[in-house]
């Protein structure tokens, strides 16, 4: 293999550091601090060459903290932050005389599926954030888990059509329903007209419900639908760690969308969706 893997779904977090307010009732693995020490030689093992940090928490103390470990770690080409999206003349202040110069800023991410209101996103503010980040390019990761939050995206994209964003995680199928591919499929067939809206194979073992005994073959036929509907160009691939140890090791993860792809997809076209097109959604360094 000639090419870089890409992950372009990490998260790191510090209790120490950082409030997580969606931490503080968790009972699973996940409430404890993850640090980049641990992941680093799974990266190895997966064959994972680069990552993405992504943020975990409404706060620019969450932004921060992954800043100053992107500059510790090596594979680390990016971050995809947070901002004050209901505030845009804070997050034009934010923009222009922090993120500006700071060459790991690649994207940025809002918790929408921790607001009480699917259509959080269609605030007449935070729409004029996201016309901001338009404006400059910057894209948007879409962090949904229902079909409201589809149907919000679609709003968001009639109403700034030159902002691209992309569904994490497939904005979860249904894969535990076995459902191929109901409204879900309906609505990202629809998303997947819009050529700014792209789609991350991610979370697809913890989107199965069934978190120890899952099997490619149960998540092939939801790659197999991002793939033939928002095309090769336009999809590509993280491993959600440390959310998707839920569900198995990280090694596991990546083996699965490398085996599906591989499965799927000639050497070519595997290539743009583990490497190329990450490089290109996030602008990575080359």
């Amino acid at each position: 293999m000639q090419y870089p893997i890409i992950d372009t779904h990490v998260h790191t977090w510090n209790l120490q550091k950082v409030e997580y307010s969606w931490l503080n009732e968790n009972k699973t693995i996940l409430n404890r601090t993850y640090l980049l020490d641990e992941l680093t030689p799974e990266i190895q093992s997966a064959g994972v060459s680069r990552g993405v940090l992504v943020q975990a928490a409404n706060n620019l103390e969450d932004t921060n903290y992954m800043l100053e470990q992107a500059v510790k770690y090596d594979w680390v080409d990016g971050v995809v932050a947070w901002l004050p999206l209901t505030d845009p003349v804070a997050t034009a202040r934010i923009l222009e005389n922090d993120f500006a110069a700071n060459p790991y800023i690649k994207g940025i991410r809002h918790l929408i599926h921790n607001e009480a209101n699917d259509a959080w996103l269609l605030q007449e503010t935070v729409l004029e954030s996201l016309s901001q980040l338009a404006i400059l390019g910057i894209p948007y990761d879409l962090v949904g888990i229902s079909l409201n939050h589809i149907e919000t995206a679609l709003k968001v994209a009639e109403k700034i059509p030159d902002l691209n964003m992309v569904f994490d995680h497939l904005n979860q199928p249904p894969i535990a329903q076995k459902e191929k591919f109901g409204r879900w499929g309906q609505l990202m067939q629809e998303a997947a007209c819009h050529k700014k809206f792209y789609a991350k194979i991610s979370g697809l073992g913890t989107s199965s419900g069934n978190f120890t005994d899952w099997t490619n073959d149960d998540l092939k036929p939801y790659v197999n639908f991002a793939l033939e509907n928002f095309g090769i160009d336009h999809c590509f691939c993280g491993g959600d760690w440390p959310v998707a140890l839920l569900a198995g090791s990280y090694v596991k993860t990546w083996q699965a969308y490398q085996d599906i792809l591989g499965s799927l997809l000639n050497e070519a076209d595997q290539k743009q969706v583990l490497s190329t097109n990450a490089s290109l959604f996030y602008n990575l360094k080359a």
